[in-house]
């Protein structure tokens, strides 16, 4: 017995294509949707680390050992991040009160250059975190200061300044060392003191004035007496020199010449005198 088979319908077999179609070429869209995200969420297969920074790996919350460097590095996605740390010099102001030898109160505010030693960040990140500079370096700051000012004195804080300051500086570059934070430079700003020291120090500046006024006039009246004496000198060896030249037949016409004025100075009478002899006249 023959049977009739039915052929397929083409138009039914066109709809349910285009039925597939439209269910399944959203995949693409989708994936590169969750590839976005995934990029967003730093669950891509690596890490850009830029210039003047270091990356520290984080493998499941542990700090893994390492530091990545700059450029591109490759990592595990959802399973490691990477932390960027700055190792670029960096500047770092605190201010500071402490006592002198001689218990003057001072304060100033110093200024360190520094940066983080780009092989040891990640020991840094794990051991300290990123607020070294509250936890590590303002203390460090402020014990320097106070431990090398109590070796000078109030005075010597000034008179002595690049010595202070290089004292400090090393100093506090071995403390940091210890933590892996590099020194670059330090700069100390003037020492604020008291009034009552400001005012000692300009009544003293003000004496040493007076005392300097007074060695200068010192030293002109020593000069001028040293002058005058001179002059004496010179004068008294002129005499000298006078007297050495007098010779005897000068003596003998000084003689005569005081003579001659003597009888130039008589009248030409002799004295009138009874019971005695008449005098010669001295003519010398």
């Amino acid at each position: 017995m023959y049977q009739n088979r039915q052929e397929p319908d083409l138009e039914e077999m066109m709809q349910k294509a285009k039925g597939f179609g439209k269910r399944f070429g959203k995949v693409p869209i989708i994936i590169g949707a969750l590839i976005i995200v995934m990029l967003l969420m730093g669950g891509g297969p690596w890490a850009i680390v830029g210039p003047g920074q270091r990356g520290v790996l984080i493998r499941l919350g542990a700090v893994q050992k390492g530091v990545l460097p700059e450029g591109l590095n490759f990592k595990m996605p959802f399973i490691d991040r990477v932390v960027k740390v700055n190792v670029q010099v960096q500047k770092n102001e605190a201010k500071a009160e402490a006592a002198s030898k001689d218990l003057q109160i001072i304060s100033t505010v110093m200024a360190t250059n520094y940066h983080l030693v780009p092989e040891a960040v990640d020991e840094v990140y794990q051991k300290i975190g990123a607020a070294f500079e509250d936890k590590i370096i303002q203390p460090a700051v402020q014990e320097v200061i106070k431990s090398v000012t109590a070796k000078y004195t109030a005075e010597e804080l000034i008179t002595k300044r690049g010595e202070v300051k290089s004292a400090i500086r090393t100093e506090l570059a071995d403390r940091l060392a210890v933590f892996n934070i590099k020194v670059v430079e330090v700069s100390v700003a003037d020492f604020n003191f008291s009034k009552t020291f400001n005012d000692a120090i300009e009544a003293k500046q003000v004496a040493e004035q007076q005392v300097a006024k007074s060695k200068n006039e010192l030293e002109r009246i020593k000069v001028e007496n040293e002058q005058k004496i001179s002059q004496a000198k010179a004068e008294a060896e002129g005499l000298k020199i006078q007297r050495q030249e007098i010779t005897e037949s000068l003596l003998k016409l000084r003689e005569i010449e005081n003579q001659r004025k003597a009888v130039e100075k008589w009248d030409g009478k002799l004295p009138s005198v009874t019971g005695g002899t008449i005098p010669f006249i001295q003519v010398k």
